[in-house]
């Protein structure tokens, strides 16, 4: 066995898009839709040394070898969805659930969250501190001493509306997704499954594929606003969608509908999971989720492009985003008394 460390980190599975692929060709459609190419399964969703960890004791590829065990186990369960199994056994059904909540963490599209969120953090705490804090803020934060023309240049990056530019590191976003993996996966077991199963219709994937639906009561113009999950968790979405080939769907429905005798452990072991043959209804929805929830790129078959709707929304690097602030900081701290050092009062 090779002891060269791997350069290509897929980001959504290799085994995951062979199901929506052809001679392991697939198709990407860069949203809002004017790049549209054919390509194979290896060059899609991947991206050089994305979760690298570099001096690491086992080698800066050790969280890619996890996530390939992590996705041989999912691999398995969805072999046996392919040939017709279900309901699934618990422990697949918990595989199936963990690996649903890692793909929800493990994207670019999450690091991207982690960066706006920490620099709109950033950005809030140096307007709030206003210019002549910032030398302080610098020390306090950073273990920075700023002469005048450096604490200039922070003051213009940091109260920009973008914030500061700040960087993950994949060591970091790996912590947040032991983290996140652990809290998603009751809000996803907990749900009662509904496997759809098509036949003359197809649906397609994302970079982003796990969906979360609002409740079907939520006020809405168009499909738009219906299916963007704006203020929508695993907590309190209606459903949650997720494309696990071109011909299988998978359904997570509400789970505050459930009698009051139906207990969790009996939702989480599955036995409220169903089955459903597909119709264009059921296309339509969980595609039109998958396209709502996409950040950069939707993934089809190349024989499913009528599958696609053609108008597309426009790409959302960042999906999930901290709202509120100030628009503008005039450079007056927020709070008036600044001790000598141009802190803060109360925050040295």
């Amino acid at each position: 066995m090779s002891n060269v460390p791997a350069k290509r980190h897929h980001h959504v599975p290799q085994f995951y898009l062979r199901g929506f692929a052809r001679n392991e060709q697939i198709t990407t459609v860069r949203l809002p839709g004017d790049q549209r190419y054919t390509t194979s399964v290896r060059k899609t969703a991947a991206e050089n040394g994305f979760y690298s960890v570099p001096g690491h004791d086992e080698g800066p590829d050790v969280f890619e070898k996890l996530l390939s065990g992590a996705e041989g186990e999912a691999a398995a369960v969805f072999s046996k969805l392919e040939s017709g199994v279900w309901p699934l056994v618990v422990e697949d059904r918990a595989t199936l659930a963990s690996f649903i909540a890692l793909q929800v963490t493990r994207g670019p599209e999450q690091r991207r969250n982690m960066q706006h969120m920490q620099a709109q953090i950033a950005r809030l705490e140096v307007g709030a501190v206003g210019k002549a804090g910032v030398k302080g803020w610098a020390r306090r934060k950073l273990g920075l001493d700023l002469d005048d023309a450096a604490a200039e240049k922070v003051w213009e990056q940091a109260t920009r509306a973008e914030g500061p530019p700040i960087r993950v590191s994949a060591l970091a976003h790996i912590r947040q997704m032991g983290e996140m993996v652990n809290e998603l996966v009751p809000y996803i077991a907990g749900r009662p499954w509904m496997l759809v199963e098509f036949d003359k219709r197809s649906l397609f994937t994302s970079d982003t594929p796990v969906a979360l639906v609002p409740h079907p009561e939520t006020d809405a113009d168009d499909d738009e606003d219906y299916y963007a999950p704006r203020g929508v968790g695993f907590m309190t979405a209606w459903g949650i969608t997720y494309p696990l080939t071109r011909k299988l769907g998978l359904i997570m429905s509400d789970p505050m509908v459930l009698p009051d005798h139906v207990g969790i452990e009996r939702v989480a072991r599955g036995e409220l999971d169903y089955r459903q043959p597909g119709n264009t209804q059921m296309e339509r929805f969980i595609n039109l989720s998958t396209m709502m929830s996409a950040s950069l790129s939707l993934f089809h078959h190349p024989d499913d492009s009528r599958f696609v709707p053609d108008e597309l929304p426009d790409p959302d690097p960042v999906t999930l985003r901290m709202d509120g602030g100030p628009r503008e900081f005039s450079g007056e701290p927020w709070f008036k008394k600044q001790s000598d050092d141009g802190d803060a009062a109360g925050e040295a």
